[in-house]
C-alpha cells in the first residue's frame, strides 16, 4: 500500500462493535441500539458485523444476535465462540446454531501466557489439537469459521506460524491475529503479518488495541503485509484502551489511498449512537488515561492484569478498577469481597443482585457499591 495511491488489494473490513462492547466493562448494548448499528454499518459498506460472544447454552448476547441478524441478516454476521476444550467447543456451536448463526470466530488463546491461563497448558502440540478440533467440528456443521490467535502480537513466530498453518489444515476460512495488548509498532506489525499471509490458502485479518494509538497504522501496516482484513470498531469502542477507530480507518484509506468504496456519510451518526447506546457519551476517547483504559468486569482480567496490559495503570497515574452491569458471576463478586469482613453465600448473594440489578434497570456497579450492597443483603 503505497502513499498518495490506490491499495493494491484493498482490504475488506468487520466491525466489532457489538462484540468487543461486550468485553468492555460496564458497556451493554440492547437489541434497538444494535440493529440500529448493524444497519448503519453494512449502509457505509462494512462487510461483515461481529455481535456478541457463545461459550455454551443460554448465552446473554441470544437478544443481541438475533436483533442484529433480523437487521442485516445472519450472512453478514459473525459470533465469536469461546474455545476451551472439545466438549464445551461442542455446547457452544449447538448454542450458535440455535441462534442462526452462519460465521463464527474461534477465539483461542496462542501466547504461552494466555494458554496457560486459560487453556491449563501451554504446549504447541496442545494448542493445535485444539484448534484442529474446534474449527473440524465447526465446518462439520457448517459455519464459516474464522479462527483466533488471541495475544497472538506477543506470540513468537516459531509457535504462532506452525499454529496458523494447523489451522488451515483443517479447514479454516481465516485467521485473525488479536492484538490483544497493544504493542506493535507498524513495522513490527508487518513483520508478523508477512509469514502469516504466506500460508498457502491462508486469508488474515487483523483486529487492534489502541492503547499506544497506532490501531489504524498498525491496520494499515497489516494489509501492505498481505492481510486481507481489518477489524474495527465505531469510535474506537472497546477494552483496554479500545479498538480500530472506524471513522478514522475508512476516512485514511479515502485520503491516503483513494478508496472511494465506503459511504462515509453514515459515519457521524454511527458514532452517535454507539457512544450514546454504550453509556460512554460524546467524550469517549481511547488511550491510557480515560476511565474506561484500566476498567474490567472479567475475574481473570482483574486477577492477572499483566496479561492485559500494555503498561500497568499506575505507570500512567491511572486507577485499576471494577466496572459492571449485569454480567455478575461468583468469581467477579469473590474478588470484590476480598480483604473485607463481609461475610456472605457467595453463590446466594450473586443471584439476589443479579436480580436486583435487572429491576433496577442494570445500574454500573464498581467495587464499593458491590461490597455496599453485600452488607445490605447480609443485614436482611
Amino acid at each position: 500500500m503505497g502513499s498518495q495511491g490506490s491499495a493494491p488489494r484493498p482490504p475488506h473490513i468487520s466491525d466489532a462493535t457489538l462484540r468487543d462492547s461486550a468485553h468492555m466493562a460496564g458497556v451493554e448494548f440492547g437489541p434497538k441500539d444494535a440493529a440500529a448499528i448493524a444497519g448503519l454499518l453494512v449502509a457505509t459498506g462494512v462487510e461483515l458485523v461481529e455481535v456478541g460472544m457463545v461459550s455454551g447454552p443460554g448465552t446473554k448476547d441470544a437478544d443481541l444476535v438475533l436483533a442484529t441478524h433480523e437487521s442485516v441478516g445472519p450472512e453478514r454476521c459473525m459470533t465469536l465462540v469461546v474455545v476451551r476444550d472439545r466438549r464445551q467447543v461442542g455446547h457452544a456451536l449447538k448454542e450458535a446454531e440455535r441462534l442462526g448463526v452462519r460465521h463464527i470466530m474461534c477465539s483461542i488463546p496462542t501466547s504461552a501466557s494466555h494458554a496457560g491461563m486459560k487453556l491449563g497448558s501451554t504446549s504447541l502440540k496442545f494448542l493445535q489439537v485444539l484448534a484442529r478440533s474446534a474449527i473440524s467440528q465447526a465446518k462439520e456443521r457448517g459455519f464459516h469459521v474464522t479462527f483466533s490467535g488471541e495475544d497472538g502480537a506477543r506470540t513468537p513466530a516459531d509457535r504462532l506460524v506452525p499454529y496458523v498453518t494447523a489451522g488451515f489444515s483443517a479447514g479454516a476460512d481465516r485467521f485473525r491475529l488479536a492484538e490483544t495488548v497493544a504493542c506493535l509498532s507498524p513495522w513490527q506489525m508487518e513483520e508478523t503479518v508477512a509469514p502469516l499471509a504466506a500460508i498457502e490458502g491462508s486469508e488474515v485479518e487483523v483486529h487492534s488495541h489502541n492503547m499506544l494509538g497506532m490501531a489504524v497504522a498498525n491496520s494499515l501496516a497489516a494489509v501492505r503485509a498481505g492481510a486481507r482484513w481489518i477489524s474495527a470498531t465505531v469510535g474506537g469502542i472497546g477494552e483496554r484502551g479500545g479498538n480500530t477507530p472506524l471513522a478514522e480507518l475508512l476516512t485514511a484509506l479515502r485520503v491516503l489511498h483513494g478508496d472511494a468504496r465506503f459511504d462515509l456519510s453514515h459515519l457521524t451518526a454511527l458514532s452517535r449512537i454507539a457512544l450514546k447506546g454504550s453509556g460512554l457519551g460524546e467524550a469517549f476517547q481511547p488511550g491510557p488515561t480515560t476511565r474506561h483504559s484500566y476498567a474490567y468486569e472479567l475475574t481473570g482480567q482483574l486477577s492477572n492484569p499483566e496479561a492485559y496490559e500494555t503498561l500497568p495503570a499506575e505507570l500512567v497515574g491511572n486507577t485499576r478498577r471494577l466496572s459492571v452491569r449485569s454480567r455478575l458471576t461468583p468469581g467477579l463478586i469473590a474478588w470484590a469481597l476480598a480483604d473485607t469482613d463481609i461475610d456472605v453465600d457467595v453463590g446466594a448473594f450473586t443471584s439476589w443482585l443479579v436480580e436486583r440489578q435487572r429491576r433496577a434497570g442494570n445500574p454500573l456497579l464498581d467495587r464499593d457499591a458491590i461490597r455496599t450492597a453485600a452488607v445490605a443483603f447480609a443485614a436482611a
